[in-house]
């Protein structure tokens, strides 16, 4: 298991003060929208101490750096002014005072930095979908299991207690025996179409571009500031895999927690008819449990459908037919799922222990893959098979080659 370093004395300071060998010390690559909030969740940790980031745009990497250093001044008295900054994120690897490292970058970059990173014997908390194709998906767990890292995927759901209840009250049988299950996210992604733009000055669009073909610039990939919606880079498959990956990573990740498949995704993926369908998918289980990418009118959400009962959840509510089941108690004797109440500190209690935190990186590579494969469903418009432990489709050589992607040099794992 990696080390954790000490952080000086000098350096932490102030109130709220913790003993420096308490310290986890985070380095973060990616300093855009996703970043303010992460860094917003890890800074009030008390075992926590952030000293540096990595963006290949200027303004965001010192706007973070501003809002880290505000924090730290602000909250511990220390006058904290020793945040460093890089645009190459392997110089930030380099350190060796850093335990850990966040990465919230766009999706064609998770796999080469994890990898990256996880080589370098540093503890990752990679934002979710995990991966862009399967094969960099199994690139980011084989790089974590070698490495004996821990891995914790951002998929937070699962240390929420209202997804907790609701899957505890699925594998527990209160909805009796499952029919199948339904997942309502977004749509697959698309091809890149957004009409080419100035680059502004301070952002390095070839490095942003990463390990995927250059595309053109257009500020709804990187707006330049924080304050704004998200970015649109998740839409297009050069970047992303379009919201069903986006927020499928989050909801697919509930199903597959509620019918107990996070070792394993689908064996076979039917598209719907019409080839222009955004919805309609049926993932069938290898023990013949149905699975439907499916608008069930309650916005972005899970239904699981039992032979006794309906569960439905989302951020916003858990409902059940009959109404009685989502107040029961579950039983001390019933099965019980992981409980974690913050997605955050249980990494980092797990980097103490060495355990697998709540959403390993296994774990969120199989619902990653199962957004991936969905996507390349929808985009070949035929049925497919896939074998879960080869990670390949049966005797389909056109939708195998979708599961990886030719990556452009340098910018390879």
């Amino acid at each position: 298991m990696a080390t954790v370093a000490i952080v000086p004395r000098h350096v932490l300071g102030g109130r709220n003060f913790v003993a420096p060998s308490d310290k986890i010390v985070l380095g973060l690559i990616g300093a855009g929208k996703q970043s303010r909030g992460l860094a917003g969740q890890f800074m009030k940790l008390p075992d926590a101490q952030l000293i540096a980031a990595s963006d290949v745009y200027e303004a965001k990497l010192n706007a973070f750096k501003n809002l880290v250093e505000k924090y730290y001044a602000e909250n511990t008295g220390s006058g904290f002014k020793g945040f460093s900054i890089y645009k190459e994120y392997k110089e930030l690897l380099e350190r060796s005072d850093i335990d850990a490292v966040i990465i919230a970058t766009p999706d064609h970059w998770h796999a080469v930095q994890s990898v990256h990173a996880a080589n370098k014997k540093k503890h990752i908390f990679c934002e979710k979908p995990l991966s862009l194709t399967v094969e960099e998906g199994r690139a980011m767990v084989d790089a974590a299991r070698k490495n004996n890292i821990v891995f914790q995927t951002g998929s937070m759901q699962r240390s929420n207690d209202r997804f907790r209840h609701a899957c505890e009250l699925v594998v527990n049988g209160y909805i009796g025996e499952l029919k199948n299950v339904k997942v309502n996210v977004g749509d697959p992604a698309i091809p890149y179409d957004l009409p080419a733009e100035a680059i502004p000055a301070g952002l390095d669009w070839d490095m942003w571009c990463g390990p995927s073909p250059v595309i053109a610039f257009n500020t709804k990939l990187a707006p330049p500031d924080w304050d704004g919606p998200f970015p649109h880079w998740r839409d297009y498959k050069e970047t992303g895999g379009g919201i069903l990956s986006d927020w499928g990573a989050h909801m697919f990740d509930i199903a597959q927690w509620g019918i107990g498949t996070d070792h394993t995704v689908p064996v076979e993926y039917i598209p719907p008819a019409d080839r222009n369908a955004k919805r309609g998918m049926k993932m069938v289980y290898a023990n013949g449990l149905e699975m439907y990418h499916e608008d069930f009118g309650r916005g972005f959400a899970v239904e699981f459908n039992g032979t006794e009962g309906t569960l439905q959840v989302s951020r916003s509510f858990l409902d059940t037919k009959p109404e009685k089941i989502a107040t029961l108690t579950i039983k001390t004797t019933d099965k019980r799922l992981y409980h974690s109440d913050n997605h955050y500190q249980d990494w980092f209690d797990c980097i103490r222990s060495g355990k697998r935190p709540i959403t390993d990186v296994e774990i969120g590579h199989h619902s990653a893959s199962i957004c991936n494969i969905a996507n390349i469903g929808y985009w070949t418009g035929r049925t497919l098979k896939f074998d879960p432990a080869k990670e390949k489709f049966i005797k389909d050589k056109e939708a195998n080659k979708l599961l990886g992607r030719k990556m452009r040099k340098p910018y390879r794992y």
